[in-house]
């Protein structure tokens, strides 16, 4: 959407998008999409096939599958960062970083696409997440409908569905597991883990070595962004969707997966939050195997923009080995 100069910015996340006092929004800088392919061809990338297909009208996905499988293979449901406004599953750099994992953890990746706020504001991405993970789930039965799609029938095992996303796509990924905790998924598939990458959390209430002035936390564009993306919540940055340590929040001893990694980076600005996740996990009573993997001298999401580097290539490492059971 164009914006007309005259009219009044009331949020700029520069270089991202701007909020207008009437409502409307721009996005500044869109993500360089690698096209979309028709959901009956395929590319082939690295030795790993991908393809675009739809799940609902609301919902899309590019799926990946690594070249002439041999044998049952894994399945990761990942959803994407951007802080639930910007980004998509169709991204260059998200095709490069998903063709990477698909291939070194030799896994069928379910990359989903979800509406995105200010013009679909939250709960729409956590709904959209929910509906593709039901949709992968009900591949599991030998009774299939329209929206049946043969890589997963034929190819993957569900006794080893994962999920898994990075900033906000990793909470995202929480509140599946939340979810998955009280509400089961079709045919009775269960989430054997879950990875959480440089997880998107806030909260009033300063951690680790944040500053303790809420005022300088709130002028992070990380606060900003979640009051554009959920003007409606009155809780603010104590939302449980934001901040699973908020008092509403539920106990963490919920996750409904039998394995969680949650990895960190040292420079992170969001570093101290997701630590104080992994520690609240391991003291709530969640009964499930935990690890933490910290990558030293790097910030946020280092690894999907730079997909070179030694550093990026151990987070690579350590997820195709956590996609493998290890």
């Amino acid at each position: 959407m164009v914006i007309d100069q005259g009219l009044e910015v009331t949020t700029e996340l520069l270089p991202f998008l701007r909020v207008l006092k009437n409502g409307l929004w721009e996005r500044a800088l869109q993500a360089k999409v690698n096209t979309p392919t028709p959901s009956l061809q395929a590319e082939t990338t690295n030795g790993v096939l991908s393809k675009d297909t739809v799940i609902s009208l609301d919902v899309s996905a590019r799926l990946y599958l690594p070249n002439n499988p041999t044998n049952k293979l894994p399945i990761l449901v990942y959803y994407h960062g951007g802080g639930f406004c910007i980004e998509t599953a169709f991204s260059n750099s998200s095709h490069e970083y998903m063709n990477i994992i698909a291939s070194q953890a030799n896994a069928i990746i379910v990359s989903v696409e979800y509406r995105l706020a200010p013009e679909h504001p939250i709960p729409a991405a956590y709904d959209d997440s929910w509906t593709a993970l039901k949709w992968v789930a009900s591949h599991s039965t030998k009774e299939h409908n329209e929206i049946y799609e043969p890589w997963l029938t034929q190819h993957g095992d569900f006794d080893q569905l994962y999920i898994g996303g990075d900033s906000a796509g990793a909470n995202i990924a929480h509140h599946m597991c939340m979810r998955a905790g009280v509400e089961e998924l079709n045919c009775g598939v269960k989430i054997l883990g879950a990875f959480l990458s440089h997880p998107y959390f806030l909260g009033s209430k300063p951690v680790g070595s944040e500053p303790l002035d809420i005022a300088s936390r709130e002028s992070i564009g990380l606060y900003k962004t979640w009051m554009v993306v959920y003007p409606s919540g009155l809780d603010g940055i104590d939302s449980p969707w934001i901040n699973p340590f908020a008092k509403s929040a539920p106990c963490l001893d919920g996750l409904g997966c039998m394995r969680l990694m949650v990895c960190i980076a040292s420079e992170d600005e969001l570093r101290e939050r997701g630590f104080r996740y992994y520690e609240s996990v391991k003291k709530s009573g969640w009964d499930g195997e935990l690890s933490l993997f910290e990558v030293e001298g790097e910030g946020h999401t280092f690894h999907i923009f730079n997909t070179k580097t030694e550093n990026a290539k151990k987070m690579f490492k350590r997820l195709a080995r956590f996609l493998q059971g290890f």
